[in-house]
């Protein structure tokens, strides 16, 4: 999975693990900083919410464009510069009345503006190294390990939210609404690593900055016609507009899946299926698949050696974490959110695998026909929810206004959910990343990696539509959201071939 990789991949990966783990942070605790803080009720949370996210994927498409006319670092650095001044006024606790609502929609501006500049651009770096010959073939792959690397910053968000709120509390004696501020500050601490890895590494990668329509010793890359350019064009707008509906799905994480949490799902656990709300213990599962990994992979009888150590380190200290569990364990309706970027981390050496394996065959399946199974598979996520759903009460709000807990069902419910909308991911996200910077014309490269990004907007935006339906049966929630990726399958199995064709 890491062999043949270029070394400035890392480096890249590492600056966006900075950056996503803040983002996380604040986003693992935004809504419901939004309803302990100003009162709101559930779907304005959740519009604010959505036109948040939006606006963070909508604006990476201007963010290219000035990124192929003044080109990709400077703007990854003019961007990361000003979402810092956006988290840095997010942290500050300015209350809950029309001043601090101003104060919040300015930080969230800068966050958005920041972003359109920073991720999208980085990414379309990280495409450039690939466009050297020798690591070509390692493009999907890649993308796949720089897709892990995000998902390594975002596992451990949500844990470092609740835990700086609860010493907030308990050792500064802050309020609950205030405590949020501390989650914020958080993102802050986290972009001057991003920043710091960024700027420190730049000879790893600083010879993809570059126009991508010249290749790795600089030459100019084969023009492509009018015909060619535009179908390519056309057909990325196609998946963008099928990709659109699997965000809309997916970004439930922080928004209905979350409300389920809160109001549905058990507060407490105990036995074994606590130890899932450690992330410790998440860890310890991870470098058990990595070291099995190694195990049956390794060459050497060293490189199986250490495989084994870490196996063997690994379960001892699950055991250790056994040992010393607690009775009962409280769960917190924003910890859910850590499952999907564990999930990530673990399952995308097996993805890699699986494919590898598949592609010496010659039986890998196309990008494109991996992305309509990844909406398929989505839409299976969300059917598991109606099932964990059935014979539930509708959402209630008591005399204040505030939700009600409705029930104690099961947690395993919403974590086989982020399971499977992790299989879903893996298929989507990091490939359909991947397959735009193949597909794009090259004088467009930064334009067209925006436009994934507006895909991702749009589907944002959509997400407040079942905020707004909370309060409807449960099962025609979750419905509405299963019906949609069906139907986005079928429109990518329809367009495959035309798709396959440009890919080639």
């Amino acid at each position: 999975m890491f062999e043949g990789q270029p070394k400035g991949l890392y480096a890249l990966a590492l600056a966006n693990t900075g950056e996503r783990f803040g983002y996380y942070t604040m986003l693992a605790v935004f809504v419901l900083f939004l309803q302990a803080n100003f009162g709101f009720s559930a779907g304005t949370a959740g519009l604010i919410y959505s036109t948040f996210l939006g606006f963070v994927y909508f604006l990476p498409l201007f963010g290219g464009m000035l990124a192929d006319k003044f080109g990709f670092g400077k703007m990854v650095t003019i961007g990361i510069t000003i979402m810092f001044l956006g988290y840095l006024l997010l942290a500050i606790p300015l209350g809950s009345g029309i001043p601090a609502i101003t104060a919040m929609g300015g930080a969230l501006a800068l966050i958005c503006a920041g972003t359109g500049l920073f991720k999208g651009n980085l990414q379309v770096l990280v495409g450039n190294l690939y466009n050297d010959p020798q690591y070509a073939a390692k493009r999907d792959s890649g993308f796949s390990v720089f897709y892990m690397a995000i998902n390594i910053g975002a596992m451990f968000a949500p844990t470092a939210a609740i835990k700086i709120m609860e010493w907030a509390q308990n050792s500064l004696g802050v309020s609950e609404a205030d405590s949020y501020h501390f989650a914020f500050a958080v993102a802050c601490v986290s972009l001057i690593a991003s920043i710091a890895v960024y700027r420190g590494c730049q000879n790893m990668y600083k010879h993809a900055d570059r126009s991508s329509a010249k290749s790795a010793d600089g030459s100019v890359a084969e023009e492509l016609t009018p015909a060619q350019t535009k179908e390519r064009i056309i057909c990325l707008c196609l998946v963008f507009a099928v990709v659109i509906f699997f965000w809309m799905a997916f970004h439930q994480n922080g928004s209905t899946l979350t409300f389920f949490a809160r109001d549905y799902t058990a507060t407490t656990s105990t036995g074994i299926q606590s130890m899932a709300f450690d992330v410790m213990n998440l860890v310890f599962g991870i470098l058990i698949v990595y070291g099995l990994f190694g195990l049956f992979q390794s060459k050497t009888g060293k490189g199986k050696g250490i495989s084994a150590a870490l196996i063997l380190a690994a379960i001892g200290g699950l055991i250790y974490k056994y040992q010393d569990l607690p009775s009962v364990t409280e769960v917190s309706a924003p910890i859910f959110q850590q499952f999907n970027a564990c999930f990530v981390v673990a399952l995308t050496p097996v993805s890699i695998a699986i494919f590898g394996a598949l592609a010496k065959k010659g039986k890998e399946p196309s990008a494109p026909l991996k992305i309509g199974l990844g909406m398929l598979v989505a839409a299976v996520a969300y059917v598991v929810m109606i099932l964990g759903s059935f014979g539930l009460p509708t959402p209630e709000l008591d005399a204040a206004g505030q939700p009600l807990h409705m029930a104690d069902v099961s947690a395993n419910w919403l974590i086989s959910t982020y399971l499977i909308l992790t299989f879903a991911e893996l298929l989507l996200s990091p490939i359909g990343i991947s397959f735009v910077t193949k597909v794009a014309p090259p004088k467009y490269a930064g334009m067209m990696m925006g436009g994934w990004f507006v895909s991702t907007a749009i589907g944002n935006f959509l997400v407040s539509i079942p905020a707004l339906m909370w309060g409807a049966p449960l099962t025609i929630v979750w419905g509405v959201l299963a019906g949609i990726c069906v139907l986005a399958a079928l429109f990518i199995f329809i367009i495959l071939k035309r798709l396959e064709k440009v890919a080639k």
